[in-house]
C-alpha cells in the first residue's frame, strides 16, 4: 500500500500489522531516548490547510522520532495565502523530492486528488467531513489496549455525526475489526443517507442515549462542530447536553469496564462533562499518546520499505 487515504483501504490483516507495530512504537515513547533510525534520509512534509494541535504535532513527533526530516507547511504563511492552487502547491513540494506528504484540507477528497498528481506517499490527516483514517486507527488501538480484542465489542459513537470525519473512518475500521456499532444523535445531526448505510453495513442508529449507554463497552463522544454549522441543529446548548451529553449523572449508566473516548478537542460542559473527561474510565489522554505511536507505525508502514 502506497498511500493511506481511507480506512476502507485497510484489510483486517493490515490493521493488525499497523496496530502491532504501534505497540512497539509505544514502547519507544517510554524510553529516555526516543529515537529510531527507521526513516533516516526520508523527508516528510506536513501540509495543513486547517488548524490542528493533536494531529499535526503527533505527525511531526512521529516523523522526528523515526529520524525523518519533517517540514511543516500551513496555509497561513505559504503561497496558498497568495492564491496558489492545491495542485500547484502539491506539485511544487513534490518537485523538491520529498518522500511523503501528510495532508489536512477543508475539502473532502483533497488528499485523494493530490495522490493522483504526485508520486510521494500521501497520508490523509483529515479531509473536510469525509475521513480521518489515522484517528480511527488510534481509537481502535486505545480501545484494544483497555478491552482486548475488539471483535464483538459494542461501541457507541455519540454526537455531531453530520459534520464528523471521525465517525466515517471509525465505522469503516471498527466494522472491519468486527465491532458492533451504534450511532447516537438527534435527527438533525444524523447524516443524510445514514439509514440506508446502516442497513447495508449492519450498524445501529438510535436517538436514545440513555437506553444505549448501559450496553456499551466503549463510548466515543464527538465534538459539536459549531464552526461548520450554519443553522439551528438543536434549540440550545443546554438542551443538547441534557439529551446527548456525557454528564455526571449519565456516568452511573456506564458499565464499570467501559472506556470513554473523545477525538478532541473537547467542548467541556457541552458534549462531555469535566467529570467524565477526567475520570478513571476516560482514555482521552491515552488516545493522544496512542496518536504518536500509531502515526509512527503508519509512516514506517508507508515509507520504511521504500528503496
Amino acid at each position: 500500500m502506497k498511500n493511506l487515504l481511507s480506512a476502507a483501504d485497510l484489510s483486517r490483516d493490515e490493521i493488525g500489522q499497523i496496530l502491532d507495530t504501534a505497540a512497539e512504537m509505544h514502547d519507544v515513547q517510554r524510553r529516555e531516548v526516543k529515537k529510531l533510525p527507521a526513516l533516516r534520509g526520508r523527508t516528510v512534509v506536513n501540509l495543513f490547510f486547517e488548524d490542528s494541535t493533536r494531529t499535526r504535532s503527533s505527525f511531526e513527533i512521529a516523523g522526528k522520532w523515526l529520524s525523518a526530516d519533517v517540514i511543516n507547511v500551513s496555509a497561513k504563511g505559504s503561497s496558498v495565502s497568495k492564491g496558489e492552487s492545491l495542485r500547484d502547491t502539491a506539485l511544487t513540494i513534490a518537485a523538491m523530492g520529498v518522500d511523503g506528504m501528510v495532508i489536512r484540507h477543508h475539502a473532502s477528497g483533497a488528499p485523494h486528488q493530490v495522490a493522483q498528481w504526485v508520486d510521494a506517499a500521501i497520508v490523509n490527516a483529515g479531509d473536510g467531513t469525509h475521513e480521518h483514517p489515522t484517528q480511527a486507527l488510534l481509537d481502535a488501538y486505545t480501545m484494544q489496549q483497555r478491552l482486548g480484542d475488539i471483535e464483538g465489542k459494542h461501541v457507541a459513537i455519540v454526537g455531531d455525526l453530520t459534520h464528523s470525519r471521525v465517525v466515517r473512518s471509525n465505522l469503516l475500521l471498527l466494522k472491519t475489526l468486527g465491532a458492533q456499532i451504534t450511532l447516537v444523535a438527534p435527527p438533525t445531526l444524523m447524516p443524510s443517507g445514514i439509514a440506508d448505510w446502516s442497513k447495508a453495513d449492519g450498524f445501529t442508529l438510535s436517538e436514545d442515549f440513555d437506553a444505549v449507554l448501559p450496553t456499551v463497552d466503549a463510548v466515543m463522544m464527538l465534538r459539536v462542530q459549531k464552526e461548520r454549522m450554519t443553522g439551528g441543529y438543536f434549540p440550545t446548548p443546554r438542551e443538547y447536553t441534557v439529551h446527548y451529553g456525557l454528564t455526571r449523572d449519565r456516568l452511573r449508566l456506564l458499565p464499570e469496564h467501559a472506556v470513554i473516548c473523545h477525538p478532541g478537542p473537547m467542548n467541556r460542559g457541552l458534549e462531555i462533562a469535566a467529570d467524565a473527561a477526567d475520570e478513571a474510565r476516560s482514555s482521552i489522554l491515552d488516545q493522544v499518546s496512542a496518536g504518536v505511536a500509531v502515526r509512527m507505525s503508519v509512516l514506517y508502514y508507508l515509507l520504511g520499505g521504500q528503496a
